[in-house]
């Protein structure tokens, strides 16, 4: 039976020493986050989840562990403050038995409002926390707490076997808000990125079916393929974009030429601008599945051309990429990077592109993101043998089926001018000893 209650009430239920599970970013049930960190102290509330979005104070109180399976800037700041906060090394179809394995006693979730026969869709994620939400509901020895505010869009899921959606029934605590979603603007092209996705363009063929990853350079890259003559693409992509949105508004998606789920549009999750929350309500051309169905490799091979487009912080001339680690400290996660890179280079026509600015500065001193080698104690997301393209401003360097000594020599000549000669240096001995 299902009890309604405020978000201060709705906390209550958390003990003292407890273990509370929430969603990725966008599931986030906000007022209730809110409420539980307006209690001063807990014995022992271990919190799992990924990517805060918000300042909870939770986060802060005595007592309070919270263990993440993907950074964002509010978890680097609670790190780098000596907050309770710790790293779950997974990629995140496995954030879904590492969340089983826990079992938290009280599982709580965003969602939309009770439609007519008293569904709410989860709206913006539909991730690795469905199966525990489920469980969560028919275990009476744990609790279900969902979060309705009518500022979250409906979405949909592909019936019966995904429905993306709880009924009310099902729901052992119900907390009405106005809480809104987190929204994430665009970040502002720069010239760079600009020359970066014109590089990137001449690997997505017509009808490809694309998965893009979050920064700029895919934003950019998305809004040249909407600017473009191109079209005909499917998306099958774990995080769903501003930038799909506009591809799909230029009328350039059709997902007709999908090998799996075609006519629509998947993804696990969305994160974007309000417009794209707007867009996205009750939109039938987008369909919201599980994290270990969008990201498997089996789904993810079965794609006709399937073109995936992330990022990474550095690249070494072995081809070994940095992505989620900056001087071994934890800066974002693995997330779905792993699921897209290898599994988009099984097939010939498949092309995983892994673009990055080919510098950066620290402290005042401009540095190559293409090194000749990794120091010690660096942590590799991605290991050689599954990059494909790696693409800077300076071009393409294709590293699929080159010997060790080719791959080097093509990732030094898209290294940043000023330390290419070196770099090339580096690669014509390449291995190095």
């Amino acid at each position: 039976m299902t009890t309604r209650l405020d978000a201060a009430a709705a906390a209550a239920l958390v003990h003292d020493r407890d273990v509370l599970g929430i969603p990725l970013g966008p599931g986030h049930p906000n007022a209730f986050l809110h409420a539980l960190g307006a209690r001063e102290s807990f014995d022992d509330l271990l919190v799992t989840g990924a990517l805060l979005t918000d300042f909870y104070e939770l986060f802060g109180r005595p007592g309070v562990r919270y263990i993440s399976g993907f950074y964002g800037p509010i978890e680097r700041m609670l790190a780098a403050g000596g907050g309770a906060v710790e790293f779950v090394p997974a990629d995140f179809r496995r954030f879904a038995p590492v969340l089983e394995g826990v079992a938290p006693r009280v599982m709580a979730t965003s969602a939309a409002p009770p439609d007519a026969e008293g569904y709410c869709s989860l709206s913006l994620h539909a991730g690795a926390t469905i199966g525990e939400l489920h469980r969560a509901a028919r275990d009476p020895a744990r609790i279900l707490v969902v979060e309705v505010s009518p500022r979250f869009p409906r979405t949909i899921g592909l019936l019966p076997e995904y429905p993306h959606r709880i009924h009310v029934d099902d729901i052992d605590v119900l907390v009405e808000s106005d809480a809104g979603p987190f929204a994430l603007d665009d970040v502002p092209a720069t010239d760079v990125d600009r020359t970066i996705a014109e590089h990137v363009a001449r690997f997505v063929p017509d009808g490809a079916t694309l998965q893009t990853g979050i920064g700029g350079i895919p934003g950019t890259v998305v809004s040249l393929l909407a600017e473009g003559d191109g079209g005909g693409y499917g998306i099958h992509s774990e995080m769903f974009t501003t930038g799909l949105m506009r591809l799909h508004r230029a009328g350039k998606v059709t997902n007709d030429r999908k090998g799996i789920f075609p006519g629509f549009s998947v993804t696990t999750f969305a994160l974007g601008a309000p417009e794209l929350y707007d867009w996205l309500d009750g939109n039938p051309d987008v369909r919201f599945l599980p994290v270990d169905v969008v990201n498997s490799p089996d789904t993810i091979s079965a794609n006709v051309d399937m073109v995936s487009i992330n990022g990474a912080l550095a690249v070494d001339l072995a081809g070994q990429a940095v992505a989620d680690t900056l001087d071994g400290r934890q800066f974002s996660g693995i997330g779905g990077h792993e699921d897209f890179v290898a599994s988009s280079g099984l097939q010939l026509e498949d092309r995983s592109l892994i673009c990055l600015r080919s510098t950066t500065t620290v402290a005042g001193e401009m540095r190559s993101r293409i090194t000749a080698r990794f120091d010690a104690g660096a942590i590799i997301t991605t290991p050689r043998h599954q990059l494909d393209v790696v693409i800077t401003e300076y071009g393409a360097a294709e590293l699929r089926g080159r010997t060790v000594r080719e791959r080097a020599v093509a990732l030094a000549r898209i290294a940043h001018p000023d330390f290419r000669s070196e770099l090339l240096a580096e690669a014509e001995v390449w291995p190095p000893g």
